[in-house]
């Protein structure tokens, strides 16, 4: 079970096929809630559509049961508008954000305002048409964020061709020649406290071309802090990430100052004639090349560049002039491409907010009109009455004919024979000490 979308291959097999029990089997119209998840899904509905024989459902998940005058489709999409989501929030138990839980007795407890079955049908039918028309935003957002991505890359790869297509006057270097490469501090628990606590940046810190100082956590560099500290114009590279993020490289421009880097990170400080911000674009362009991931070595599913082969990757030098010329131009591009980034994720962001508006309208009577000739609300809450009434005496009803079941059983073994005595064991002459004997087996087929 994800967000919004019932995913039946995503299941856990019974090794003992006699623990299937036909009353736990998903079906299909099924509506099934995380009883625990992040504090972001936990309470998230999923409608069951189609759906394999003899799946069970797990203790992590609640089933509803809506009667026939609940549209599901109309119930689901209630249970996803920002004013239940908020409420399920509220009542969630647990400390971490990554854990929480929904009983089953809060969920019962929510107050569901039931307008005539055709209005649900109405409601229902109104947002299956307007998330759909943003589901289709979404994914063109989406093909336009890979067409960007594909654009960037290009850019990048045009200004600096493959080494064998670089232009005369280009000096063939590799990164250990033109420049120093350095492998942050290592943290240590002893480090924690110190008498001089300084900030450093870590990988969780470091994107492409950008620099987040908004978590920055601080270590004790006693005597080591010169070592350490960054200066502007370093650029700091991913040491350890995931293959297609190593070697993701951004520049420190001097804010803020006196701050130091970890081991999660390496740093390359240019020579004097290769300005930092061509390094950036020969590192941005070996990123988006997969030219690091032919260095990479992956220990516990996390991809490492180690200095030593970050110093013998090929790095070019054109003259200053040429690298002034081509930052520029690259910058100039680029700037397109983040122009285009900005755009989507103010139509992804306006995507979202109108998503919350419709599901929020819909359930306080103003996504469509009411029809004077619907059910009256009293007839339908008397029939969802009735319909209550009806399945609790079911219920009772299975329950009684369980426990008679139950008693004739237990009544049927005690009327048994009693089981002949079993022989007493044979008696055997005690053995000298350190000796064994064999005793009969017996096999039954």
């Amino acid at each position: 079970m994800t967000w919004g979308e019932f995913r039946a291959a995503e299941n856990k097999a019974l090794l003992d096929s006699t623990l299937v029990n036909p009353n736990y089997e998903v079906q299909p119209g099924d509506i099934l809630v995380s009883r625990a998840n992040t504090v972001e899904h936990v309470g998230a509905p999923v409608l069951v559509g189609d759906v394999r024989p003899r799946l069970l459902l797990s203790d992590k998940s609640l089933r509803f049961t809506p009667g026939s005058t609940v549209n599901r489709n109309w119930l689901v999409y209630w249970l996803r508008s920002p004013a239940v989501r908020k409420a399920i929030a509220a009542k969630a138990s647990g400390t971490s954000d990554s854990m929480r839980n929904i009983s089953q007795s809060d969920l019962k407890a929510l107050t569901l305002p039931v307008p005539p079955t055709a209005e649900q049908h109405r409601i229902a039918d109104a947002l299956d048409s307007g998330l759909a028309r943003l589901d289709e935003i979404d994914h063109t957002v989406a093909r336009a964020r890979t067409h960007t991505a594909a654009l960037r890359k290009q850019l990048l790869l045009d200004a600096i061709p493959e080494r064998d297509n670089w232009p005369e006057g280009w000096q063939a270097e590799t990164v250990g020649k033109a420049g120093t490469v350095s492998l942050g501090k290592a943290r240590h628990p002893d480090w924690h406290t110190g008498p001089k606590m300084r900030p450093y940046l870590r990988v969780a810190n470091v994107f492409e071309d950008r620099i987040d100082t908004t978590s920055l956590m601080e270590m004790d560099f006693s005597e080591e802090f010169n070592k350490y500290r960054l200066l502007p114009g370093d650029i700091l590279l991913n040491e350890g990430q995931s293959p297609h993020l190593v070697g993701r490289s951004a520049m420190y421009k001097g804010t803020p100052e006196g701050v130091a880097f970890t081991n999660s990170l390496l740093r390359f400080r240019a020579r004097g004639d290769v300005l930092p911000g061509w390094a950036l674009l020969v590192f941005r362009r070996h990123l988006h090349a997969g030219r690091f991931m032919r260095e990479v070595r992956i220990t516990t599913n996390i991809a490492h560049l180690s200095a030593s082969r970050l110093k013998a990757v090929e790095f070019p030098v054109p003259p200053l002039d040429e690298q002034r010329r081509l930052i520029t131009e690259v910058k100039r591009r680029l700037a397109r491409a983040d122009a285009l980034d900005r755009l989507l994720d103010s139509a992804e962001t306006n995507g979202t907010a109108l998503r919350r508006t419709l599901l929020a309208e819909a359930f306080v009577g103003r996504l469509v009109p009411q029809d004077p000739h619907d059910e009256p609300a009293e007839d339908l809450l008397k029939r969802i009455r009735a319909e209550r009434e009806a399945a609790e005496a079911e219920r009772k009803q299975a329950r009684r004919a369980a426990n008679q079941s139950r008693r004739q059983k237990k009544q049927g073994a005690a009327e048994r024979p009693a089981t002949a005595a079993l022989p007493a064991p044979a008696s055997h002459t005690p053995l000298p000490e350190g000796k064994q004997t064999t005793l009969p087996l017996e096999f039954t087929e």
